[in-house]
């Protein structure tokens, strides 16, 4: 079964097709990174999943049933934005405030709990003011937890975020998939962190779908390749051309995508008398895959 399965969406806002044809499929226990450029409709889709927004056509299913149906709806969290949080009230009377207009049993240990998988338990004295931006968004998702969702939606979750807010968050999104049977959908443009913790992805441009994939699809899709520079780059392009089938000149370095390892191009090239001056064995990106994406689509 998918969490999320859309057809043929359309939106618009006056003149504007914000999302046109949109087709989307996240499976069940998936962290899909949903991508796109700003300005593309990914909040819009986000939005339109979540009840926020009515489509003018497509048909959108949450776990086999019409996304308007109200127990399939009980089941989603939504981070959109910031959490709507009071700034001086602490993070637990917050918490505690969420909880009960969501009428949710046993507040208080379904409280403790939500803070505890988002690593915020030791700080619910706080007053939400005084929090980071990462404890914010944490907290953003501590909301979204609240009655034990089987779907997130997070709309950029990790903007803003220090290097440890990142490691934290990644920590806190990992975990709630595999111990607490929940389907993450998360936007964000930092996508080398998408990198780190997606299962599949979908790419969007001005409203469409162009694409979607696995993480196993996307790695055979970026392929390793060496890099290297010397001193006469236009030489050693033309002895690389004369052994390697794949070459190309990319950021100031020679890629080298035939399967070889640096030392055989090192040796090759000393033999021709070319001193090789910086060599690296590396991977494409999503980022960049990515970049190459958007300019095959325009």
């Amino acid at each position: 079964m998918n969490a999320i399965e859309i057809k043929n969406l359309t939106k618009t806002f006056g003149q504007k097709i914000a999302v046109d044809g949109l087709n989307m499929t996240v499976p069940v226990g998936a962290i899909y990174g949903f991508i796109g450029e700003n300005g593309s409709g990914k909040s819009t889709t986000e939005k339109l999943i979540c009840g926020l927004l009515v489509p003018d056509g497509g048909e959108i299913k949450l776990f086999g049933r019409d996304y308007t149906d109200q127990d399939v709806r009980a089941k989603i969290g939504v981070l959109i934005e910031q959490p709507g949080c009071f700034p001086n009230m602490s993070v637990w009377n917050n918490m505690m405030l969420q909880a009960t207009n969501l009428s949710i049993k046993n507040p208080e240990e379904e409280v403790r709990k939500v803070l505890k998988i988002v690593r915020m338990e030791g700080s619910a004295s706080n007053k939400f003011k005084n929090c980071s931006l990462g404890m914010k968004q944490r907290i953003g998702i501590a909301f979204a937890l609240l009655g034990e969702p089987a779907l997130l939606i997070l709309d950029e979750p990790i903007n803003g975020l220090d290097a440890d807010g990142m490691r934290i968050m990644r920590e806190v999104l990992v975990d709630i998939t595999k111990n607490y049977n929940c389907t993450v959908l998360i936007s964000s443009h930092i996508l080398g962190e998408l990198e780190k913790i997606a299962s599949h992805y979908g790419i969007i441009r001005d409203g469409e779908m162009i694409k979607q994939m696995t993480a196993e699809e996307l790695d055979k899709n970026c392929p390793t390749y060496v890099a290297l520079k010397s001193k006469n780059m236009a030489q050693t392009k033309m002895l690389l051309e004369k052994k390697y089938s794949r070459i190309k000149e990319e950021n100031e370095y020679l890629r080298v995508y035939d399967d070889v390892k640096a030392e055989e191009i090192v040796n090759y090239l000393y033999k021709n008398n070319i001193f090789v001056t910086e060599i690296k064995t590396d991977k494409i990106s999503l980022e960049e895959y990515y970049i190459d994406l958007m300019k095959e689509a325009k």
